[in-house]
């Protein structure tokens, strides 16, 4: 990857910690489409579509909650949802519109909370109060 597929000061990778690097993987192919790099037993790079990597999967013997929520977008958020529960995930919280759109949040088989949004069908501004 080359800098210019960089942004100065932007999130550039993410870390998933995984209790079970087998099942994440599986999951995250089947919830949505992930492509992986080996890099060995306790460690998968995300493929990014366009080149490169977007994050990673590490190997954890316990994976710690309540630390920053990673977002995926979906452009159809229900039909996202549907494969999320088909591949084991757990969701956490039901699909909810907030301004801008709509989104749910899941665990994943180790136990990281992640959330899906859409900007379909959310409230506007002066329906949020």
């Amino acid at each position: 990857m080359t800098s210019d597929q960089h942004t100065h000061h932007a999130i550039d990778y993410i870390e998933l910690g995984a209790t079970d690097l087998a099942a994440a993987r599986t999951f995250y192919e089947r919830a949505f489409g992930w492509k992986f790099t080996d890099y060995g037993p306790e460690y998968l790079g995300i493929q990014r579509a366009g080149g490169g990597e977007a994050g990673g999967l590490t190997s954890l013997c316990k994976v710690v909650t309540g630390g920053p929520l990673v977002i995926l977008y979906s452009e159809d958020l229900d039909a996202t949802l549907a494969s999320v529960k088909r591949a084991g995930g757990r969701i956490v919280k039901e699909p909810f519109a907030f301004p801008g759109g709509r989104r749910f949040h899941f665990m994943d088989p180790s136990g990281n909370e992640l959330a899906v949004w859409s900007e379909k069908g959310g409230l506007s501004l002066d329906q949020a109060d």
